[in-house]
C-alpha cells in the first residue's frame, strides 16, 4: 500500500499537504486477512509441493530426496500423457461453447423479454448447485436403460447409447454436463458487461442507420473484450482443474478415456500413496496453467485500447 500524504489546514484556509509521509496502518490491517489466507493456503502448500516433488514420500516414512526422478518418470508415463491429452480436449470443448452460448444467452436476456428474470434464474441455478448433485442428475440422464436422453432419441428410431460406458462418447458426455453447469456464470458475467456499455453508442449507431447485427459486431463484441478476457482466463484455470465430475460420473473410465491430470494426482497421491510423484504432476500442471494464463495476458486483447469518453 502506498504511503499517503496527510493534509493540514493553514490559517488562511488553504489546504496543503504536509511534507511528512504517513503510513495507513488501518489499511494494512484491513488487507492482512486476505494476504494471510493466501499465504497459509496457497503459498505454503505450493512451496511444500515443490519440495515433495523432488522426494519419494508415502505418508508413512520420512521423505527421501530423489532429485528429478519423479519428473523423469512423468516423461515415460503413458497414462499421464493420456490424462494431459484428455485435459486439453476437455478445456477446448468446454471453453469455446461456454463463451459462445453464454454471450448469446446474455444478449437475449438483456432485452425486455417476458419471463427474463425467471429465465436468468433458471440458467444460473446449476452454477450454485453442488457438483455432486449435478453429477447425480446427469448420471440419471445418461442412464442407458432409464435415462431420459435415451428415451428421447428412441423417438427418432436411434438405439440406446452407452453414454458413459463408451470410450468414444464418455468425454463428450462429461463436457456437455460441465457446459450446462457453468453456463449460468458465463451468462451473468456477460450480462454485467452488457449493462456497462453506454446506451449512447447504440443510439448514435441507430441514427446512422446501423442494423442490430451491425451494432452487435461493431459495438457489443468490441466493448465486451475485457469481459471475454476475464471469462477466458477463469475458464482456462477451471478447466485444467476438472476433477469432481470425472471422479463421480466415470472414475476416469472407460479405458482411461476421461481421466484428467487432477484425477491422476488424486489416484497417485491418495490411493497409491505416491505423494512425491503426485506432487510432480501437480507442479507440471501448475506450470502449464501459469504459462497459458501469461499467454492470455500477453496476447489476449483485454480491451485496454477502447476509449468511450
Amino acid at each position: 500500500m502506498e504511503p499517503t500524504l496527510s493534509r493540514s489546514v493553514e490559517t488562511n484556509g488553504k489546504i496543503r499537504p504536509k511534507q511528512r509521509l504517513s503510513i495507513d496502518y488501518v489499511g494494512y490491517a484491513m488487507i492482512a486477512p486476505g494476504y494471510l489466507i493466501y499465504f497459509l493456503f496457497i503459498f505454503i502448500p505450493l512451496v511444500v509441493g515443490v519440495y515433495y516433488s523432488f522426494t519419494n514420500y508415502n505418508f508413512y516414512s520420512a521423505p527421501e530426496f530423489v532429485g528429478l526422478q519423479n519428473y523423469a518418470r512423468l516423461l515415460q508415463d503413458a497414462l499421464f500423457g493420456k490424462a494431459m491429452y484428455n485435459t486439453f480436449i476437455y478445456a477446448l470443448f468446454t471453453i469455446v461453447p461456454q463463451l459462445f452460448l453464454g454471450l448469446i444467452l446474455a444478449v437475449l436476456l438483456n432485452g425486455k423479454l417476458f419471463g427474463r428474470v425467471f429465465s436468468r434464474a433458471s440458467i444460473y441455478i446449476p452454477n450454485v448447485t453442488s457438483m455432486v448433485a449435478v453429477s447425480m442428475i446427469w448420471l440419471w440422464i445418461y442412464d442407458p436403460a432409464l435415462g431420459i436422453l435415451n428415451r428421447m432419441i428412441k423417438v427418432f428410431g436411434i438405439d440406446p447409447i452407452q453414454w458413459l460406458y463408451n470410450p468414444n462418447t464418455a468425454m463428450m458426455a462429461v463436457v456437455i454436463m460441465s457446459i450446462w453447469k457453468s453456463l449460468g456464470y458465463t451468462m451473468i458475467v456477460y450480462l454485467a458487461g452488457l449493462q456497462s456499455i453506454p446506451s449512447s453508442l447504440y443510439e448514435a449507431a441507430h441514427m446512422d442507420g446501423a442494423s442490430k447485427i451491425r451494432q452487435f459486431f461493431s459495438i457489443t463484441i468490441p466493448m465486451l473484450k475485457p469481459t471475454t478476457f476475464f471469462i477466458l482466463v477463469m475458464s482456462c484455470i477451471n478447466s485444467f482443474m476438472v476433477f469432481e465430475q470425472v471422479n463421480i460420473m466415470t472414475a476416469g473410465g472407460p479405458l482411461n478415456s476421461t481421466t484428467t491430470v487432477v484425477h491422476q494426482i488424486y489416484l497417485r497421491g491418495f490411493q497409491d500413496f505416491q505423494m512425491g510423484y503426485a506432487s510432480a504432476m501437480a507442479i507440471v500442471l501448475f506450470l502449464i496453467t501459469l504459462v497459458i494464463t501469461l499467454i492470455n495476458f500477453k496476447y489476449g486483447n483485454q480491451g485496454d485500447d477502447l476509449d468511450v469518453d
